[in-house]
Parts: structure tokens; sequence; C-alpha cells
């Protein structure tokens, strides 16, 4: 009987525990409530070594991309050095990675990427890791100094962003080295104020590390203008700005702080905290605070994307007149292929020596914080036009890439080496009231928001009505899950949240720059939905990369002419709506005149473009003898000055293909025979001036001048990187027996004065639907 009751007993603590877990996933989103202490984390235990093995410390040095990645240098000796890439490998960057304090190394690189360490031995050569060893020093190699290398062999690791929970800074040499970098698991900017408590973003209080699984403050006793210029720009902002110290000197007294045990140097260019040197160690007694000190407090001046009031000391942080930089391609705020305004045509950034520094003075003119990555080898997409700049060298404290010097003779850069950044960016929250169910992974699923109704805060679904790829692009942004690649307006093949079955959002409606989908149109407090939430509720995929569509002006502007066509030669164009409205009255031995021209589509996105529609439901048109995949791919549309349309014509993608492509790239799609259509990243579709459709019917035009306008995939229907790129425009003049094209650039190529010469047309921001 005794037997029977443990088991009972067991049995129900079982159900109990299962229960308890299950109620606490429940409420797991929701965080916890501020002021309630940090869950205990194991301690991070520094490694035991013999008293026989050689003291190191490593750093991450040199021309870095990220703040987490470097040229390995080691201390030893007295000297800092460097590392041979001879019998390196991903086992010995796992051991680098891991001796700085982060989980896991993701890659190794030779040949002195990130530059050679011009002075200072190279330490070790052949070395022969397990990943296993708990120092550098542990490898085998041909001995400590022992090399036959040159520093143009120096190696360099990226390691992965997460930290090793528990991490703890361990200087285990016997004197204290001066320059060694910070080592810490977490840092945060807390709010003390309840004003800033409230206010989202966190822009004001205590600067805390986490050290040992707890969080601690640092000591102002050496803190200065610097460190609060590196802390700011980590959490997204372009500046820093005084505060009221009286206040957090009375909070200090109430409330005691727990303090780090070392000081912060910081040069004020670093990306990140962890890029800073250490100061000297602070010796503290338990029972002492910081002698004649506080806890380190910044305040942050937000962007103007961020800044939920007009905020003082803005106008300090970064400019205010028209923008001289901008960034393309992007798929989330802060990011983007750098682009520069030079004589009034925008162009791009050769990536050589591209590097943190330069990255960082473009984010903090745009509004944003320090860089986080510098990209090269047009990772972001390619930009069409000219390179303005190669080789650029900033300090760090410029206000504008403009200001930085830059290499004018070494302007022999393609696209292929364009430099694009992504920035630290302000935490807003959107991405907790927002979020993916019943997808096969992460990337998809029915959308479900979260929304205040009656009072409080549900979880429900979108309504689809009208739900497109613009409103997708925004929640995968919103998500952090890079672009939309499709949008559905039934969602009943993926099991949602029960709970969240019903509609809370309706009307949405989004111009697709948005960063949440709260600040898209949409419906109030009372919805509209005729078919209901659940299976018909909105959903979206989204995809880490994106084609981008780009025309080139000069093709169009180097092959327009006239010609004047039989009726009867046009019978298949006038079935396929290809002629003015009124053409059905021409007889057939009459003439129509048309407007051709080449067009030479690019996609420099990357990802492939492909029709949205599956195969299976392409149209066949019998008199042409070919598919359709789009209904309509481009259109062409005639304006007077004034901005009236006279005349207009539209390409159905009846054969999207690769014509041609860049060096070094494969042609991937040929429509002969119903094959596959679309366009490879790197090549390009050449719709020839021959080709029926290929025109516009100026039949009924006067002689004057005009503006003439191409917009590719102008319904939005096929997402792309960026849509600001797809429109073409160009002068036009007809004397009534022969045409001109003249001027033809892409929308958003030129300065604004420029276009402002282009009255009446569609500018280069997404239109509403």
């Amino acid at each position: 009987i005794k037997m029977l009751a443990k088991q009972k007993l067991s049995y129900c603590i079982g159900i109990f525990l299962v229960v308890l877990r299950l109620a606490h996933a429940q409420y797991e989103y929701l965080g916890y409530p501020p002021g309630y202490p940090d869950p205990e984390q194991e301690q991070y235990t520094p490694p035991v070594l013999a008293a026989d093995t050689p003291r190191i410390q490593l750093r991450l040095a040199g021309q870095k991309r990220k703040h987490n990645e470097g040229r390995v240098e080691v201390y030893y000796n007295g000297t800092w050095g460097t590392v041979c890439d001879d019998d390196f490998t991903i086992h010995g960057a796992q051991v680098v990675c891991k001796e700085l304090g982060y989980q896991e190394a993701v890659s190794w690189v030779p040949s002195s990427k990130y530059g050679k360490g011009e002075e200072g031995p190279i330490w070790f050569d052949n070395l022969q890791c397990t990943g296993k060893e708990r120092t550098l020093a542990l490898c085998p190699s041909n001995g400590i100094g022992v090399s036959d290398c040159k520093h143009t062999e120096d190696v360099g690791v990226v390691c992965s962003d997460r930290r090793i929970p528990g991490f703890k800074f361990v200087n285990t040499l016997p004197n204290h080295v001066e320059n060694l970098d910070i080592h810490v698991e977490d840092v945060r900017i807390r709010a003390i104020l309840s004003s800033y408590r409230k206010r989202i973003p966190v822009t004001e209080g205590y600067v805390e590390v986490k050290d040992g699984g707890k969080w601690k403050q640092i000591c102002n006793a050496e803190w200065n203008e610097f460190n609060s210029r590196v802390i700011c720009g980590m959490f997204g902002f372009p500046g820093e700005r005084k505060f009221n110290a009286r206040v957090y000197k009375m909070f200090a007294r109430r409330r005691k702080p727990t303090y780090w045990d070392f000081s912060v140097n910081c040069t004020g260019t670093e990306a990140h905290l962890s890029n800073c040197k250490l100061g000297q160690i602070l010796a503290m007694k338990s029972n002492e605070t910081c002698a004649g000190g506080m806890p380190v407090v910044v305040s942050c001046v937000p962007g103007r994307a961020f800044a939920p009031a007009p905020m003082t000391g803005y106008r300090k942080a970064f400019r205010q007149e028209q923008p001289l930089v901008r960034l393309r391609g992007g798929a989330i705020v802060g990011e983007g292929r750098v682009e520069v305004m030079k004589n009034g045509e925008w162009g791009t950034i050769c990536d050589d020596h591209w590097n943190l520094l330069s990255a960082t003075v473009v984010c903090r003119e745009l509004g944003f914080g320090s860089a986080k990555e510098a990209l090269s080898g047009g990772q972001l997409g390619q930009g069409m036009g000219p390179v303005h700049m190669n080789e650029v060298k900033c300090s760090g404290f410029e206000k504008s890439i403009t200001e930085c010097p830059f290499n004018k003779e070494a302007l022999g850069c393609s696209h292929e080496e364009d430099a694009a950044v992504r920035c630290n960016v302000p935490a807003m929250g959107f991405e907790q009231r927002l979020r993916l169910r019943g997808g096969r992974n992460p990337f998809e699923g029915r959308v479900e928001v979260l929304m205040e109704r009656n009072g409080s805060l549900v979880w429900g679904t979108v309504c689809s009505e009208g739900w497109g790829t613009m409103e997708a692009m925004v929640v995968c942004r919103q998500l952090g899950l890079g672009f939309a690649s499709s949008a559905f307006q039934e969602t009943w093949y993926w099991p949602g949240e029960v709970s969240a079955d019903g509609v809370v959002m309706s009307g949405v409606r989004c111009s697709g720059t948005e960063m949440s989908l709260s600040h898209c149109l949409h419906h109030g407090p009372h919805l509209s939905c005729p078919r209901g939430g659940g299976r018909n509720s909105a959903g979206v995929s989204c995809s880490e990369t994106a084609p981008d569509l780009v025309l080139n002006p000069q093709v169009v502007e180097q092959t327009t002419y006239m010609e004047d066509r039989l009726m009867f030669m046009l019978q298949c164009a006038y079935e396929e709506n290809c002629l003015a409205s009124n053409s059905d009255q021409t007889p057939a031995n009459a003439y129509r005149r048309l407007l051709r021209f080449s067009s030479q589509i690019h996609n420099n996105g990357q990802s492939d473009f492909k029709p949205k529609a599956a195969k299976h439901l392409w149209v066949w048109h019998d008199c042409h003898r070919h598919y359709h995949s789009m209904e309509v791919f481009t259109t062409y549309d005639l304006f007077s000055l004034n901005g009236t349309k006279v005349a207009e014509g539209h390409k159905a993608s009846f054969c999207l293909e690769d014509s041609e492509c860049d060096e070094g790239i494969e042609k991937k799609y040929e429509c002969a025979n119903f094959g596959e259509q679309g366009i490879t990243v790197g090549c390009w579709d050449t719709y020839r001036h021959d080709i029926d459709c290929q025109w516009v019917d100026i039949t009924d035009v006067k002689p004057g001048d005009y503006i003439f306008q191409i917009v590719i995939n102008p319904n939005y229907e096929v997402p792309e990187s960026d849509y600001t790129n797809n429109i073409t425009k160009c002068k036009c003049r007809y004397d009534g027996h022969r045409v001109w094209m003249y001027s033809c650039h892409n929308d958003g190529s030129l300065s604004s004065e420029t276009e402002m010469m282009y009255p009446g047309l569609l500018n280069n921001q997404v239109t509403h639907r």
C-alpha cells in the first residue's frame, strides 16, 4: 500500500510540474515586471591552468567589419604580437573566441584580411588546436615566438555575437596589462527616473554591465564624454547630452549601488563597449561605495525616426540639412547600401578599406547609433550610376561621410564592390507586438498582433482584405526576418493559436516603409472584416534576400525611334490591348504611329526575380504563341509637362529570361518551350525595340515636349528589396516627324531639385494602391 501511495504521489507531482511549466509558458512572452529580480545564472568559472602554462592575453584588432571580429593579437612577455595562418583551422578560432568570452567561432580568415600587425613579433605559428584547449597557449605549435611567417600571413577570426553566460574578465598576467579589451556578458541602459522608465526607447539611465551573472553599475570617477558616446552609439543613438546629476545623486544615496571592478577607457570611435580598453582596477572594499562619485549615467539623443517628442540636443547630434548620404536596399531600418550625393547625382562608395569607423560616421549622420557591421562586396545589392568615393578613411568623429578623406584617383571600382552598413538602432519593442504562428519555419505563418481591446492587451489576427506585398514587407521588417517573399489572404493551412482567431486589426494599408504594422493606416476600434479571421486571416512568408529590378536608362535613350505600321500588321498587339483605345476605329490599311525603344532590366538584388504566378497559372496567348507569367510587368506612359497623361502602353511579361549576364554568372532562365521564367541576380532581360508591344501608340499625340515614364513591377506583385528605383523618366521631344529621348534617369538617382523638373509624375516613394 505504501508503494502504491508513493507512486500516486510521484504521479501527481509530475502532473503538477507539467501544468506549472505550461502555465509559465503561457505568460512567458510578457516578461518580468520592472524591478523584478533577475533569475540566478550559473556562475562562469575561469579555466584553471597548470603553473607552467604560458600566460597570455588576447584581443581582436585591425580593420574590423564587426565588433566581434578582427586580427588575432596576443600579449606575451610584455609585447603585443600576432598569429600566423599556417595550419590554422576553425578549431583554433574556437579556442580564440571562447578565450575572449564568445560562445563560438563563426569563421576564420587568412592573409591579413584585417590588416597587418605592423609592429611586434608573430607569437604563434603552425598551431594545431583541437578546439577544446582552455587557452591558445595550450595548442601545439612551433613554440612561442618561433615562426618563419610575415605579417602578410596574420590570421583573423569572426566570433558569434552571443557571449558566454557569466563570462568574467580575468587578468591572468602578473602585472596589469594596459589597453586590454573589455569582456562583459552584456550591457544595458537602465532607466531610473519614472519619467524615463515609461519612455520608449530608453534614452537615459544607469550604465550597467553584467558580470558573473549579476548587473553592476560603473563608478563615474574616470568616466568621460567619449565613454558616453560609445554607450549611446551601441544603443542606436547618434549623440549624447547633459543630464540633471543632482537627481541621480539623491537616488544613489537612497539605494546603495553594486559597482563593477574596473573603469572604462574609450576613445569615442568604438562601435561597442567591448572594443574599449580597461582603465585601472578600482580597489573596492565590500563596505565602500564609489569614493567621491556615483554610478555612471548617460543621456542619449535619439534620431528623428525614434524621438518620442522634440528633443533638446537634437541639432547638436547630427545635421539637419538636405542629406548627402542615404541607405538603399536594406531589409530593416538602419541598414543598406551607402549612397552619397555629388554634383547633383547619387552614387555609391567602393569597399576598399571600408571599416567600422567609416560605417559609423554614416550611421550617426543618418540619426542612428554606431555601426554594428560594415559590409562589402555589394552584399546589400548593387547600385547603378557612378561610384563617387573609394578608399574612404574616416577618423570616426566627422559629421558626414563627405568630410572623410578618400582616394580621388582610384575610382576604378565596379558595383560588385559597393559598400553597405548595418547600424545600431534603438530597441523600440515592435517585435514583441507581432508574431507568426503555424508556419513550417520561423519565417512564415499566420500574422498575429497584440492589440488593446476593451482596456486589455489581446492577441488576434489581421483581416486579409486588401492584404498584399507592402503589408507583408512591414511584418517581416518588424520581426527582423528580412523581406517578404509572399503575402497570403488565406491561412487555413497554418494552425495558429486558437485563442487568437478573432480579428483585432482591419483595413491595413501600408506604404512599405513603416517600422511597425501599427504605423500603417488601419481601422480604429470599429473593425470591418466581412470574411472574418481564423482561416481567412492574413499571413506572410519572409526571406533574408530579395531581387531588385533596375532599368538601364541609357539603353532607352540610345534606341528610341518612331515607326508607322499598318493596322493589319498589328492584329496580335490589338488583341493584347497594346494600342490606344481608339485604334479599333482604324482601317486595316491605315497606319498607327509607334514610339519604339528597347528596355534592359537588370536584377541588382540578392535573389532571383520570379513571377508571382505558379507555372500552371500562366496564360497562353495563341496569337503571339507565348505564355504570360505576369499580366503587367512594365507600364509606359507619355505625359505633358503639366503632368497630364497623353499616351500609354504596357508590357505583359511574356518571356522573362536571362538575355545577358555579368562575367562569371551563368544564365538560368530561358522561357522557350514553356521553360522557367525569371531574371538571375547579376543578369538582365532585354526587351528589344522590334518586339510587339514594346512601344507607346502616339498616333493622336500632337508635336511638342513631353516626359516619358517607365515603371517596372507597377503593381508590386513581386517583392523587391528596393521599389524606389523601379521608375525611369526621360524628357521627350516630338516634332511630328522625328522623336528624341534625352536626360533619361532612374527615379531617385538625381537630387530633389533636379527631380522637380519632372512635374506631376510618380516620385521615388511607393504610392498607395
